[in-house]
């Protein structure tokens, strides 16, 4: 039976001047992703769907993928983009709450100033967030957490996931500031977390998982099963991995967990917090 749910995924049709975070680096994937290349990889894997995530910040990257989510029934909620920072965000937002897989909205914050958060015009989106019943996905890195917590703090009926366990340095090994935010952000209500973009902060060409492990247990430890989710982060994944090790990465390290609790990471948790329809 396939009772998961990839809570983040992208898709894309490649264009380097847009695309230029795609460097060479990143060779494997300076092509096209679309619903094709994804849906015998969540097959394989036991996932019934996914929610795919804005890749680029335009009204025009929400409508792709919005489209593609129309003509694609595996794909159960789309997060857009819109900005946030517009002076007509409540029209905004009403003209994009008529779209039912549209569940919610994120900003590239890794790639801001650090006080990018802080901003009132920022701000004063996030806020427009809850009358539409859209959620927030927090993209940022670690050093960005302090002002992520005071985001959360304020804006207690907002529901926010961090993506990507806020990018530790995990190549590096460095743990010890990150843990302590992840700490303190995790007690708040509002707040989830995706297990997501791990390999691609480790080393990519040598990682192993027990170079994840330890950032593992800080989330498991102070989030709980009742706050987490899974998401492969594909097609970025292939640069370290790939959709099937990622996946067993978390199997691997979930297999003594309770059926219930595992059922929690895999779909419950998304399911819920994204409002998906089966």
């Amino acid at each position: 039976m396939n009772n998961r749910i990839d809570s983040h995924q992208h898709f894309w049709k490649f264009d380097p001047i847009r695309d230029s975070w795609i460097d060479d680096s990143m060779r494997q994937i300076q092509r096209d992703f679309l619903p094709e290349d994804l849906l015998p990889l969540l097959s394989e894997n036991k996932f019934a769907g996914s929610v795919a995530v804005q890749a680029s910040q335009s009204e025009e990257e929400t409508n792709f993928l919005l489209d593609l989510a129309l003509k694609n029934d595996f794909i159960k909620g789309v997060v857009g983009w819109v900005d946030l920072r517009a002076e007509n965000i409540a029209e905004r937002l009403n003209h994009f709450s008529k779209y039912e897989k549209l569940k919610g909205f994120r900003h590239v914050v890794q790639g801001e100033p650090d006080d990018f958060m802080f901003r009132k015009d920022f701000r004063n989106g996030i806020a427009a967030l809850k009358e539409f019943n859209f959620t927030y996905d927090i993209l940022i890195f670690h050093r960005q957490l302090s002002a992520a917590i005071d985001l959360v703090k304020s804006f207690p009926e907002q529901v926010f996931v961090i993506d990507h366990i806020a990018k530790p340095d995990i190549k590096l090994r460095d743990i010890e500031s990150w843990k302590k935010g992840m700490e303190e952000i995790a007690k708040f209500k509002n707040v989830s977390c995706k297990i997501s973009g791990m390999v691609t902060e480790a080393d990519w060409n040598s990682w192993k998982s027990s170079d994840l492990k330890p950032y593992l247990d800080v989330i498991f430890e102070n989030f709980s099963a009742d706050k987490l989710m899974f998401g492969s982060d594909w097609p970025v994944c292939n640069v370290a991995s790939d959709y099937t090790e990622v996946v067993k990465t978390l199997e691997d390290y979930i297999t003594l967990f309770s059926i219930e609790d595992q059922n929690k990471i895999w779909y419950e948790n998304a399911k819920s917090f994204y409002k998906l329809n089966d």
